[in-house]
C-alpha cells in the first residue's frame, strides 16, 4: 500500500480494481515485458483480473512497431523492439512506467477511446502538480506548452491490444537524466524537446506519483 503524500484523504484501498502492482528496484525491459504478456494471456482466459504495474526500467530504447531505425541515432543503451504501437522512446530510472493490463472487453471495446483515457490520465495526474499536460493533434503523448512557441514532452503512450486485452502504457518523466533521450528522435518527432516534473522545477518524490497516478486512474477509468 503506498502513503498518502500529500494529496488529502486519498482512500487508496477504494482503488484496487484492477490489482496495483508497483515494483521498488528498476525492472529489466525483457522481465516485464514476459510478464505482460503472461498477464495479457490469463486475462483474455478469464484466469486473472486486471492490473496496473508501476515501475522504473534500468536505460533502455524501446522502439515500437511504426519506429523508423534512422530515429536511433546513438544506441548508447540496449534497443528492444517491441510489439507496441509507436516509434522509439527511452525508459530509464527517475521515469514512472505505468504497464496497464485491461479487459476492453468488459470495459469499452474501443481502441481509441482507450489511449485517449490513457492521455486523460497522465493530464489529470500532472494536474495534481499543477502542471498543465496538453494533447496535440498528430503527436501521441502528454505535452507542456513552455511559452515562446516551444514545447516539450513529458509523457509518452504506447499500448498493444490482443484479444480485447491491453498492455505496455505509458510513462511519465519525473526526474530522469533527459540527455539520455538524445540518442533517439522521441517518437518521431525531432522539432520539440522533453522535459520533466524536475526540469519545470517540481521536486515530488516517485511516491508522490504514484498516489497521483491512483487518484487520477480512479477518475478516468472508474
Amino acid at each position: 500500500m503506498l502513503p498518502d503524500h500529500g494529496f488529502g484523504s486519498l482512500n487508496l484501498d477504494a482503488l484496487v480494481k484492477p490489482e496495483w502492482k508497483l515494483s521498488d528496484a528498476p525492472v529489466p525491459y525483457p522481465e516485464a515485458l514476459a510478464h505482460m504478456e503472461a498477464r495479457a494471456e490469463a486475462i483474455a482466459a478469464g484466469t486473472a483480473g486486471e492490473q496496473v504495474w508501476l515501475l522504473e526500467h534500468p536505460p533502455v530504447y524501446t522502439a515500437g512497431t511504426s519506429a523508423n531505425d534512422a530515429d536511433l541515432l546513438e544506441a548508447r543503451f540496449p534497443v528492444y523492439h517491441t510489439g507496441r504501437g509507436g516509434q522509439f522512446t527511452y525508459h530509464g530510472p527517475g521515469q514512472r512506467v505505468g504497464y496497464v493490463m485491461l479487459n476492453l472487453k468488459q470495459r469499452k471495446p474501443d481502441v481509441r477511446a482507450f489511449v485517449f483515457d490513457l492521455e486523460q490520465w497522465l493530464i489529470e495526474t500532472l494536474a495534481l502538480f499543477n502542471v498543465k499536460g496538453e494533447q496535440r493533434e498528430g503527436r501521441v503523448g502528454i505535452w507542456v506548452d513552455r511559452g515562446n512557441g516551444r514545447e516539450d514532452k513529458i509523457a509518452a503512450i504506447g499500448v498493444r491490444i490482443r484479444r480485447w486485452v491491453t498492455f505496455h502504457g505509458v510513462s511519465l518523466n519525473v526526474e530522469p537524466d533527459l540527455s539520455h533521450f538524445s540518442g533517439i528522435v522521441p517518437c518521431g518527432v525531432s522539432q520539440h524537446g522533453v522535459t520533466s516534473l524536475a526540469d519545470l522545477g517540481i521536486l515530488v518524490t516517485m511516491a508522490d506519483v504514484d498516489v497521483a497516478l491512483k487518484q487520477a486512474f480512479q477518475k478516468v477509468f472508474g
